[in-house]
Formats: structure tokens, C-alpha cells, sequence
């Protein structure tokens, strides 16, 4: 394992110098976005300054550069997820790219048919796969979780079953904050023969992921929450698979003969990446990548987790925030959701900001998991290698601050 120097990370990014309501910036919301490095930032502003240019087919300098540094960035990518380059798509987001992934899959899906996910999935997958069932009049069925987000998996032998084409879970939860046990679940995807599909927007920036050794079907994630630009995600696919899937979006790059009567396909990748792409973010995500893996994904794991356990006992000993998904460090990232008995959400975050402090609050796309745990929004923080214990610190002297005021508006109502 690397050593891991927060205070040099910390320099490498220039908006934590920010004051935020005169107080320094403490920023807790990374599962909704990540901060960027200066590597990442001088890397787009250099792509626009010094060789700006469409990529593929250009025999000019400049096309040649950039296509290079575009390409090169695809091989980042899939050495680090220890898959082929070929195998690596650019989409716009994690939801583009499970969108990509129920439409090309949609000729496997018959009536009578079922697909299974579980009941803490980000809306992004949940309705795909809802759209899916409901055009072909396939079934929906959903894994079990206990209190804390643990999936049930003597329950999920009964619900996967030889009907069932596809299993599409979250590696990591974005609200619970819960790791699922992706091998036990790809042992029973294997027994009956099914697609998996993975949402790694939360797990890819946070440990290492391996596609040979977790051996999905596809994997799906965005640069923006691993130091990289927005408008940028990443699908992984098996070539096999890939091969035998349709492309939806037609055009550009993706189109290796015309005719006016028909048309043939680019191979892969670039059968799934129609018209100009977006290069500069792709390039940037290269360098996002290079930045991650300097640190060293094994250390940026066990800083998250120190802290994340931090965060979690500190957190107990507030009696009036209750924290939603589990309450240890058994199969957890570094997301913690948690409530105030009595205050709203949005009330907890605005008085939060107040001292510098950044959480999310609401559904955070997951409108029916929390609905279930009968809340209509939560409260969430967040944490990345960039943060610190004394920002901890100041998030739970925030919390209790917080506390204090509203008791004291309580009080005088």
C-alpha cells in the first residue's frame, strides 16, 4: 500500500482554499460529485489551448494529437477496471450508459420473462429496467435488504429463477452506503444463466474494481464522482456481449459503410459512440485515472474507511440524528445518511451550509428506497480522499449547532 499524505492531496485541489458563508469550505457531498485535481483541470484548458481538434480520420497534426490523447485515455480507463480497451464505451453518465445497456439488451426480454434488481437502486436503475419490463410485459421482481441494506440472498435463490434474463444491482449503494455482495449474487446470475449488470457510479471511485475478477456482464460509471469532468461515463461491456447488442444511436463514428439503402457498423468501441464525442472530458478522465492510481486505490480506500468509522462513532453519540443503512463498517463505503428526529432535511442542510458545510439532502434519486424507511427525504454525507478528521470535526460541532438552534426555536415557539 502507497503512503498516503492528505496535506499534499489536499493542495492539489484549489477549491478547498474557498470560504464558504466566511467559514472554510468543508465538502461532504461527494457521492453527487467529486472534486478535480489541477492535473485535471490544466488538462482541459490545455486540450482547448494547444490542440483542439475533432478525433479519427484527420491526417493533420492537431487530429492526430488529440486522437491520441483521446484514445490514450480509453486505455487508462480499462487498465484500471483490468479490462480490454475495446471493451471500455465513453457515454455521457452512468444513466446513458445502463440506458445503452437495457436497449441493447431489450431482443433478449420476452413476455413471461423477468428481470431483477434491488429495492435500493438509484432511479437510473430502477426505470430502465422498469420501461423494459412494462414494453415487453415482463415481470419486475426485486432482492430483499434487511434495515441496515443487506440483501437477503436465501431470499433472492426464490426471486432469481430460469425465467430470469437480467440481474442488475448497485455495487454501492448511494444512500445506505451498504457494499453488495457482488459474488455471491454473480454465483446465482451464473447458475441460471443471466445477464448481470453492475451500477458502479458509487463503488469505481472508491476501491479497486476489477472486471475480470468480478467477471460481470457490464459495469457502468461517471468520471465526475472520481476527480474527473462532468458530462462523461464510462460503460464496460463483455466483447462478446457487446458484439451481439444493436447500437440505438446512429451516426458519426459508429458507422463504418453507408449506402442510401442500408448501412454497416463501426467495430467495437466506436459502434456505441455516434457523432463527435465529447473529447476533452474524455481526455480529462485519463488524467483523473493517473491522479487515482498515484495515490493508490488500496490507500484512498483505507483513508475513506478511517474516517467513514470516525464519522460513524462520532455520529452515535448525537441522540437526536438517527443514521439509515448500517451501522458498522462490515461491507460499507463512505456514505452515511442519517436524519434528525424532528427537523427536516432540507432545514439541517441549510443551517449546515451556514458553517461552511456541504451535505445533500432529498431522495438523492432513490425516491422509493427512502420512502420506505417511511421519510420523504434524508440527509447525507459523503466522504473522499481529500477529506480530513478535522473536517469531520467541524461537520459533528455543525451537527450539534444545528441542534441547538432548532431547540431553541422550538423552545420559544
Amino acid at each position: 500500500m502507497k503512503p498516503f499524505d492528505l496535506q499534499k492531496i489536499r493542495k492539489d485541489f484549489p477549491i478547498l482554499n474557498r470560504e464558504v458563508n466566511g467559514k472554510p469550505l468543508v465538502y461532504l457531498d461527494n457521492a453527487a460529485t467529486s472534486q478535480k485535481p489541477t492535473s485535471v483541470i490544466n488538462s482541459l484548458s490545455d486540450y482547448y489551448l494547444k490542440y483542439n481538434s475533432n478525433v479519427h480520420r484527420g491526417v493533420h497534426k492537431l487530429s492526430v494529437e488529440a486522437t491520441d490523447e483521446y484514445e490514450n485515455s480509453r486505455v487508462k480507463v480499462a487498465n484500471f477496471i483490468n479490462a480490454a480497451p475495446n471493451e471500455v464505451i465513453w457515454t455521457r453518465n452512468t444513466s446513458e450508459s445502463l440506458n445503452i445497456v437495457s436497449m441493447g439488451l431489450q431482443k433478449k426480454i420476452n413476455q413471461g420473462d423477468n428481470i431483477v434488481v434491488s429495492r435500493m437502486e438509484h432511479h437510473s436503475n430502477l426505470v430502465p429496467w422498469q420501461q423494459l419490463c412494462k414494453s415487453k410485459g415482463a415481470e419486475l421482481r426485486f432482492l430483499e435488504h434487511d434495515l441496515e441494506g443487506r440483501i437477503d440472498l436465501k431470499g433472492a435463490e426464490q426471486v432469481i429463477d430460469e425465467n430470469t434474463k437480467i440481474i442488475a444491482i448497485t455495487h454501492m449503494s448511494n444512500v445506505l452506503g451498504v457494499i453488495n455482495p457482488i459474488e455471491e449474487i454473480r454465483s446465482i446470475s451464473k447458475k441460471y444463466g443471466t445477464f448481470l449488470v453492475l451500477d458502479g457510479a458509487q463503488s469505481a471511485p472508491h476501491f479497486s474494481v476489477d472486471m475480470k475478477e468480478i467477471d460481470c456482464d457490464f459495469f457502468a460509471f461517471s468520471a465526475h464522482k472520481m476527480l474527473g469532468p462532468t458530462g462523461i461515463g464510462i460503460l464496460y461491456g463483455k466483447e462478446n456481449i457487446l458484439n451481439d447488442m444493436d447500437p440505438f444511436y446512429f451516426g458519426g463514428d459508429m458507422i463504418s459503410e453507408v449506402s442510401y439503402e442500408d448501412a454497416k457498423w463501426n467495430d467495437l468501441p466506436y459502434k456505441f459512440e455516434a457523432g463527435t464525442p465529447n473529447i476533452a472530458d474524455a481526455i480529462a478522465t485519463g488524467y483523473a485515472v493517473d491522479y487515482l492510481q498515484e495515490i493508490g486505490m488500496e490507500s484512498i480506500t483505507k483513508h475513506e474507511d478511517d474516517i467513514t468509522l470516525y464519522a460513524l462513532e462520532k455520529m452515535r453519540d448525537l441522540s437526536d440524528y438517527k443514521i439509515i443503512g448500517p451501522q458498522d463498517m462490515k461491507d460499507r463505503g463512505g456514505v452515511i445518511s442519517f436524519n434528525h428526529t424532528s427537523v427536516h432535511p432540507h432545514d439541517v442542510g441549510e443551517i449546515l451550509d451556514k458553517f461552511g458545510v456541504a451535505i445533500r439532502t432529498g431522495h438523492h434519486c432513490a425516491m422509493p428506497l427512502v420512502r420506505s424507511y417511511e421519510i420523504v427525504a434524508a440527509c447525507r454525507a459523503s466522504f473522499y480522499l481529500y477529506n480530513s478528521f478535522e473536517e469531520i470535526d467541524i461537520f459533528i460541532d455543525s451537527l450539534k449547532e444545528a441542534e441547538s438552534y432548532f431547540k431553541s426555536k422550538l423552545f420559544l415557539c
